[in-house]
């Protein structure tokens, strides 16, 4: 195989403009000739009926006497907003109340609007901030909504709160009052393209008029304000974010005196504390309590609630606190009582990952909670009892998992998962991956990978490299900044363990990974191609030596280090994944892909790696989705399209029946 890349001769500095004429020419032609090779309709409708399915569940979330899901099916690409009351959901009906209908809104304005969210005004649950994207981009516009009209308000008439396109951050202080924090020129953000200061804006006047209440430095990654509205508890909590784990707190115009890699979580007449290390006879990720008053007049005799399990979630209700922990990669529920403190555990089906995906402390106890597997579709389930039950959506007859442990160079156990057909002996494998930023991988259910791979009688491998969070905070920060190549030194013993097992080899092995997981892969690619058959690099990072300089880069100096610091700059040469390319020895397929909309990651180090791979001789193909965002797609169409390409694309390089482009 060869590269298809139209225009080996294009200045790579046009790549770094992001809607520039020659960029999109070049991206374009190569996209079109990319996708021409690898597409096959049949599995792009059938990945498109999968997401599209009325049988999905609709999850919800509680605010006041109703219950809100965002809803994508086949009618509705884009979504709708819409609610219920309690009853109808508990009874399967479908009497939803539709607030907002994302493509008659797009189509309306001829704008590519992509739905974002909403932040519903609390305990009033009156208004909302609807925040739409254009195009599936980070930064939105915001407007507001009035949810019992289900109507805009008139910003012609200066009635409304409404935004222009930035990355802002909006919180209700009352119906006439927001705490925001936008884009309004010079100052007002961080050198990571986040707002740097907090303004109390008042119904009717101008935002740039607002007076500013709280500011932190150019330097933190991003400034915020949220809002605590429950009742006898009101007040506002301030934090700089200094970098992406770092941060200081305030209540108010209170400092919380709390070393700043310590997550602070005040709540009632209590406050939470997770430090990352040891604080005040807490160790580090472990959860520890004590009354926000006596915190704040110096005491620290705190209660600690758990340090025997990595914490993943906190969550609360009423009169609880749910924490999701793990215990060697699987989920566990465990339930404390506010106040004292009294400790239980959730009874979770076995074998399944668990998840609390929503709470609602100011309207009672409710919880939901979602459990699947690798090969088991989700439950619903709220107070313990089951709602709602998703179809399998793949056949999955004979599919177990295992989990296995590679040993990494420096001696460290790496844990991984395996899906599949193990009677079928050694199969095409695709391997996964992560490993930075605290992200834990626990088994879930995949519709789209399920049909496009493990119904083939594949192999499927989730592995949980350093970096993530399933350990605690140690297992992250021991291969951040000039100990970031222990992270490939993992994936490695990963790959190399699996074709020792006798599952596959490495001309049938795969990797895939987005976004830091794409920097994973591009990686792997340049440092031993000779593991694997394949690569899908997905909206990744690969110039490493200016990443800070592009777009969100500088809020991930604190994971990858400072290129403008001689020591970190000497490391990040030796793996930096565009500067690493060669022309031999001779690399397997890659397949690079990307994001014109994607305003978080810059396209260019897609763009420029897949260049770089191409004038090197080796073999590389190329697809830049024009919209998506960082998802690199904004809707089940473009999902479905995107997943068929890299799926029909991985089958052709190292399945067992490589088939040709169909019509």
């Amino acid at each position: 195989m060869t590269s298809n890349a139209p225009d080996l001769s294009i200045d790579p500095t046009e790549l770094d403009h992001i809607t520039g004429e020659k960029a999109l020419a070049w991206a374009g032609a190569w996209s079109d000739r990319t996708e021409a090779n690898f597409q096959d309709k049949q599995l792009a409708a059938r990945i498109r009926d999968a997401l599209d399915t009325d049988d999905k569940i609709p999850y919800v979330t509680r605010r006041g006497g109703f219950l809100y899901n965002v809803w994508r099916d086949r009618e509705h690409p884009r979504g709708i907003w819409r609610r219920t009351t309690p009853e109808s959901y508990e009874e399967g009906h479908d009497e939803w109340e539709v607030l907002v209908d994302v493509d008659k809104l797009a189509r309306d304005e001829d704008e590519d609007w992509v739905w974002k969210g909403a932040v519903v005004r609390p305990i009033a649950n009156d208004r909302a901030l609807i925040r739409l994207s254009r195009g599936g981009a980070d930064a939105v516009v915001v407007r507001e909504f009035d949810i019992d009209s289900r109507t805009f308000l008139n910003e012609a008439r200066n009635e409304s709160f409404t935004l222009p396109e930035a990355k802002s951050d909006v919180s209700w202080l009352d119906r006439d009052t927001l705490l925001v924090g936008t884009d309004l020129g010079a100052g007002s953000v961080t050198q990571s393209g986040y707002p740097v200061e907090v303004r109390e804006w008042s119904r009717g006047t101008a935002i740039e008029d607002a007076p500013v209440v709280f500011r932190g430095k150019r330097s933190d990654v991003a400034v915020g304000a949220r809002v605590d509205h429950t009742p006898g508890y009101e007040r506002v909590i301030f934090e700089r974010a200094l970098d992406f784990y770092t941060a200081k707190t305030f209540i108010g115009d209170t400092p919380v005196d709390v070393p700043e890699d310590c997550i602070v979580v005040p709540h009632k007449q209590w406050l939470f504390l997770l430090p990352r290390t040891e604080f005040a006879g807490v160790p580090a990720g472990a959860l520890a309590v004590i009354e926000l008053e006596r915190f704040l007049a110096g005491e620290r005799n705190m209660r600690t609630l758990i340090d025997d399990l990595p914490i993943e979630d906190l969550s609360i209700t009423a009169t609880t606190l749910l924490l999701t922990v793990l215990d060697d990669v699987v989920t566990r529920i465990v339930r404390f009582e506010l106040g004292t403190w009294d400790r239980s555990e959730v009874e979770l089906p076995d074998a399944a990952t668990a998840s609390v995906v929503a709470t609602s402390p100011l309207d009672g106890d409710e919880t939901w909670i979602n459990v699947s597997s690798f090969t088991t579709p989700s439950t619903l389930l709220r107070d313990g009892e089951v709602v709602r039950q998703a179809p399998a959506l793949f056949d999955a007859p004979g599919l177990q998992t295992r989990q296995h442990w590679a040993v990494s160079s420096d001696g460290t156990k790496i844990p991984y998962f395996i899906t599949g057909d193990f009677s079928r002996g050694p199969q095409p494998t695709l391997v996964g991956g992560y490993g930075g930023f605290e992200v834990s991988l626990t088994p879930g259910y995949s519709a789209v990978r399920g049909i496009s791979w493990l119904e083939n009688g594949y192999y499927f491998v989730q592995p949980n490299l350093r970096g993530g969070g399933e350990f605690g905070p140690e297992w992250h920060s021991q291969v951040v900044k000039t100990n970031r190549h222990k992270v490939w030194e993992d994936h490695r013993a990963v790959l190399e363990d699996v074709v020792a097992r006798g599952y596959s080899t490495p001309e049938r092995l795969a990797i895939r990974g987005g976004s830091n997981g794409g920097l994973l892969t591009s990686g792997a690619l340049v440092q031993y191609p000779h593991l694997f058959g394949a690569a899908v690099i997905q909206v990744p990072l690969t110039d490493m030596l200016r990443y800070h300089t592009l777009l969100a880069g500088a809020s991930w100096i604190a994971e990858y280090g400072d290129p403008d610091t001689p020591g970190e700059r000497a490391a990040i040469e030796t793996w930096s994944p565009l500067h690493n390319v060669t022309s031999s020895p001779a690399y397997p397929p890659a397949l690079v892909t990307t994001s014109t909309r994607d305003d978080r990651v810059h396209p260019a180090h897609a763009r420029a790696f897949a260049l770089a791979i191409a004038k090197a001789g080796q073999p590389v193909d190329y697809f830049e989705n024009t919209a998506g965002g960082h998802a690199g797609a904004a809707d089940n169409q473009q999902v479905a399209r995107v997943e068929s390409l890299i799926y029909t694309w991985l089958e052709k390089q190292i399945g067992n029946s490589p088939h040709q482009a169909s019509d």
